[in-house]
């Protein structure tokens, strides 16, 4: 089962619509993948029409098994809700003193063999549900959109990240995507081109902008289902198509 974090500390630069549209991209081309919402607003379960009752938060606190805690949503695609809930379960494992980064890992341990992939949406910031999921992951999945901020934001990840590796090596950055390309603006070729430069293959084809992405969670539908015709559906068809590759 490979296990991918969708993670970078700055919010806004589509991490949870990359998550559900690999997720998606990879149970159509009939894998079985488990997508985890470890964001507080809780939004991949209403983005693919679905109102979980439990979730990560309440398989962390011991109150059910992780059998209740996934819920299917597509042929092929399962999901963990997150939700407000998960604020307390960042206190309860701050308040843990051994132990408490591999909290997430251990409860999801025994998927081993279940799935094929292992999707983990990120919630902006760092904290420790963060470097759990971290701990939890081996790959990275780093979107980022062009904007100087949010490439300054990378670098910052990247520290905190090598800093991790010390501790699981096994963990590596190996995806950056490029979001929200307009190539009517000169800024986002420029910026574009400086993250060729300096992270070469691990640069993936950007995700032009396109407003049906924004569109489709409101229908609960991922952008296969909302527009399938669309720029936003064809680029990450082909994002899908490079990590299924590499598997």
């Amino acid at each position: 089962m490979r296990k991918i974090a969708v993670a970078l500390s700055k919010g806004g630069c589509g991490k949870t619509t990359t998550a559900i549209s690999l997720a998606a991209g990879l149970a159509r081309r009939g894998s079985r993948v488990l997508l985890v919402d470890t964001d507080t607003q809780g939004q991949i379960g209403p983005a693919l029409g679905l109102q979980p009752e439990t979730g990560l938060a309440e398989l962390l606190s011991g109150q059910i098994e992780l059998e209740q805690a996934i819920l299917q949503a597509r042929e092929g695609l399962w999901i963990m809700g997150g939700g407000q809930a998960l604020g307390g379960s960042k206190r309860a494992l701050a308040r843990l003193d051994i132990g408490s980064e591999r909290v997430l890992a251990k409860a999801l341990a025994p998927l081993a063999g279940q799935y094929d992939y292992l999707i983990l949406d990120t919630a902006p910031g760092w904290d420790t549900l963060t470097v759990n999921v971290l701990f939890a992951a081996e790959e990275v999945l780093a979107p980022v959109s062009l904007e100087p901020l949010t490439l300054r934001g990378l670098m910052d990840f990247q520290g905190r990240l090598e800093a991790i590796q010390e501790y699981h090596p096994s963990l590596r950055l190996r995806y950056i995507l490029p979001t929200f390309l307009d190539g009517r603006v000169r800024k986002s070729q420029d910026l574009l081109a400086q993250l060729q430069a300096h992270y070469g293959a691990l640069l993936c084809q950007p995700i032009r902008y396109n407003v049906r992405l924004s569109e489709a969670p409101a229908f609960g539908l991922s952008i296969y289902e909302h527009a399938p015709g669309s720029t936003g559906a064809a680029d990450y068809q082909q994002l899908t198509e490079r990590i299924a590759q590499d598997g």
